[in-house]
């Protein structure tokens, strides 16, 4: 029987946790960590960069060998995105076209063996294009360890590790916060007996970033039924903490307790720094079981009136 075959990334960014044996804020996975190379002033949690269109920089990225023998990476520069799962930051594989960060920086060197509990500092150059937008450009300098760790079984798991600096690039030029909500759906569950179970409700919605800048968006939820009743109002928590420009992301919220009997709207709202919008979608909700019935009758009152005017007619 043929072996199907599945090559993983994992991938780790930037984070705040401190390790022993790496600068804060350094990003590690236990095994070796990337990080910027100490400013004058003092070490810097990720790369914070401003450019104009045209301008070259010259910067220095770290890569740490905490095992006990050599390691060798694969190092390049990556464009970031939110993942569509949860707006989580990550950035393209080497395999992937890159457009912005990933295609203006360039390390110093494409590969890099580092001694065991050793660390190799590597310069690059970042050359951001005269027709570069302006605003922001977020991405990665990657170290990718590119042997693949094989897994056992039908489905054979190729695991490729790899660990990101981040990379946060403003790029001079008018800046534009503009954040929309979109396509807002409310989903309802509900018992198939009224009163017998509990009622609930999904409501999704897209977050996207329409501007040039990277957003830290709140949303609020707010939810009427018949007569304007407040039946839920609240800030929502599972958001990203940062939406970056061009960006959308699908989200759901749950909503337990929502109501079985009733027909209002559902309002979303989300605000960053300068900008703030707006959507809402209605609903109706109705037990199952009410449903049904009035389907039934529905139809049964549908034949009785067909049935009449067939009679009256001959």
């Amino acid at each position: 029987m043929r072996k199907l075959y599945v090559l993983l990334l994992s991938l780790f960014l930037a984070t705040a946790t401190a390790t022993a044996t790496a600068p804060a804020h350094a990003a590690d996975n236990g095994s070796w960590s990337v990080y910027p190379a100490a400013s004058q002033i003092a070490a810097r949690p990720y790369f914070y960069l401003s450019a104009d269109p045209g301008q070259t920089i010259d910067d220095k990225v770290v890569v740490s060998n905490r095992t006990s023998r050599p390691l060798t990476f694969r190092l390049y520069a990556a464009d970031a995105y939110n993942t569509a799962r949860d707006g989580g930051f990550a950035v393209r594989t080497v395999a992937e076209k890159q457009r912005g960060v990933g295609a203006w920086a360039r390390p110093a060197k494409t590969r890099v063996t580092v001694p065991a509990h050793g660390r190799i500092t590597v310069p690059f150059t970042l050359s951001v294009p005269e027709g570069a937008e302006p605003g922001d450009h977020p991405g990665a300098l990657v170290a990718l360890d590119e042997r693949i760790d094989k897994g056992d079984g039908a489905v054979a798991l190729g695991v490729q590790r790899a660990v990101a600096a981040r990379v946060y690039l403003r790029v001079g030029g008018p800046t534009v916060p503009a954040i929309a909500v979109e396509d807002v759906r409310v989903s309802h569950h509900q018992p198939l007996v009224p009163g017998l179970g509990d009622s609930g409700a999904t409501v999704s919605y897209t977050l996207r970033n329409t501007g040039n800048v990277t957003l830290s968006p709140k949303v609020e939820l707010r939810a009427t039924g018949l007569f304007g009743r407040t039946l839920l109002a609240r800030e929502l928590a599972r958001i990203p903490g940062e939406l970056l420009p061009g960006q959308r992301v699908r989200l759901s919220e749950p909503w337990r307790g929502a109501p079985q009997l009733d027909w209002g709207d559902v309002k979303l709202t989300a605000s960053a720094k300068d900008t703030r919008e707006s959507a809402s979608a209605s609903f109706f909700a109705l037990p199952w079981l009410v449903a049904l019935v009035l389907g039934v009758v529905a139809a049964v009152g549908a034949g009785y009136w067909i049935r009449a005017r067939r009679l009256s007619a001959g």
